[in-house]
């Protein structure tokens, strides 16, 4: 298969090593994996702020971009979920090219859906002594049902236990732009998390999307958690992450 990787922005930024994760598992999983060096943003930002102008600029160049794969997959549900869900919407008065739009939606997959799903995997290459507890990012699971794919894959980790939250799915308060515009909110919904986070018990945190683990992380360290890894789902399946604990 040959599969185009979308590395989004905050993984190119913040924590590469999520796309070479994500790159280790999909050649594991036997796919011709292409990289365009040109890749930005997906256009989510602009989207979510109203700036239509500029989101569907961007838009137009991941079209280009990737349309010539047999697949499109990307480590986050959020940035998966615009392509996916929103781009049909953001193309809906540019019927000329809502065609070619729809054959790129289609063919668009959230790392673990899409390993799962499309390739089918049996075994990964991580190892992970220890616990982790498992955090359901809003976007991949309510616009596109990612929450049966990670658990999956990680218990096809040796050595790993879940212990689940007693509520994986609530809101972490990242919210992309959510969390600037509204951070005395935002806190209270991470403190919220954070304290669900210690009270299962966890040695580590996993989870899919970067935004959420950059806020889940940074508040943990400034309620004085400054030893509980925060991983990306990606780290854990291939083993470039904290693999002991």
């Amino acid at each position: 298969m040959r599969v185009g990787l979308f590395v989004t922005c905050l993984v190119d930024l913040m924590r590469p090593r999520i796309g070479f994760a994500a790159l280790e598992l999909l050649e594991r999983a036997a796919c011709e994996v292409i990289v365009p060096e040109t890749q930005t943003c997906c256009g989510q930002p602009g989207y979510n702020s109203g700036d239509r102008a500029s989101a569907l600029q961007l838009a137009r160049k991941v079209i280009a971009e990737f349309e010539a794969c047999e697949y499109i997959v990307a480590p986050s549900g959020s940035c998966a979920g615009m392509i996916r869900t929103h781009y049909p919407d953001l193309f809906r008065d540019a019927p000329a090219e809502l065609e070619r739009v729809l054959r790129v939606c289609e063919k668009t997959y959230e790392l673990t859906d899409f390993l799962v799903n499309v390739a089918k995997i049996e075994r990964v290459p991580g190892r992970f002594e220890g616990s982790v507890t498992y955090h359901d990012s809003c976007a991949g699971l309510r616009e596109l049902q990612i929450k049966a794919q990670p658990r999956a894959l990680l218990g096809k980790v040796p050595g790993l236990t879940l212990r689940e939250m007693s509520q994986p799915e609530q809101c972490c308060g990242f919210g992309g732009t959510f969390s600037i515009k509204f951070g005395e909110i935002s806190s209270h919904i991470a403190d919220r998390k954070c304290a669900d986070i210690a009270a299962c018990g966890a040695d580590a945190v996993v989870l899919g999307d970067l935004g959420c683990m950059l806020n889940i992380e940074g508040r943990m360290r400034r309620r004085g958690d400054i030893t509980t890894p925060v991983l990306h789902v990606a780290e854990v399946l291939a083993g470039v992450g904290e693999s002991k604990v």
